[in-house]
């Protein structure tokens, strides 16, 4: 399948997924003040994000070297890493602009800055993530997840703890690994 059918599939669910919340806020009665209005347009956006992009694992009880309060963290990080890496959100598929890099260099965590991917590892899975066949030895920590009725191998920073993706084994050779991040995950750092 093609990026560009990956990403068709995935806003094709994302439309059928906002129905119930729309249809929901269209048989309630349209009176009241100004902030019911306003509640009819956010509730099923709100409902629309929680049911397309649900949030994995809760955060693991593991300690990490890096360790900051929550609002350390979200001063500094973007809301979009905050996300991913402290509250285990996902980025739309194809959003990332990392999608696109191909210079050498190391992928980075976005909330540490520890090396977590080589450049040379990186490849073409037409997940819409960022995909990587290796990470960088001892530089990913991982746990069960069973969300979304499933059993997947969650992968985060040793370092941190900051949620990355998932490992699947259905990457290339050598390894037939396919570790598939979050970009708002990641910062890359160019071979200088």
């Amino acid at each position: 399948m093609t990026r560009s059918q990956l990403t068709t599939l995935a806003l094709a669910m994302l439309a059928l997924a906002a129905v119930p919340a729309l249809i929901e806020t269209v048989s309630r009665p349209a009176w009241g003040p100004a902030r019911q209005s306003r509640e009819r347009i956010v509730k099923p956006f709100a409902a629309w994000k929680a049911y397309t992009m649900p949030k994995d694992s809760p955060r693991s009880t593991q300690s990490f070297t890096v360790a900051k309060t929550d609002e350390e963290w979200q001063v500094s990080l973007t809301p979009r890493q905050y996300g991913v890496l402290r509250q285990h959100d996902t980025e739309y598929p194809g959003t990332s602009p990392l999608l696109e890099e191909h210079r050498d260099g190391t992928f980075v965590c976005a909330g540490c800055g520890q090396p977590l991917f080589s450049s040379g590892t990186k490849y073409e899975s037409g997940s819409g993530w960022p995909s990587f066949y290796a990470a960088v030895e001892g530089a990913i920590s991982t746990t069960e997840d069973r969300t979304l009725g499933m059993t997947r191998v969650e992968i985060h920073c040793s370092r941190c703890g900051g949620h990355l993706g998932h490992v699947f084994p259905d990457g290339p050779r050598p390894t037939g690994q396919r570790y598939c991040t979050n970009g708002a995950a990641l910062r890359f750092e160019p071979n200088e």
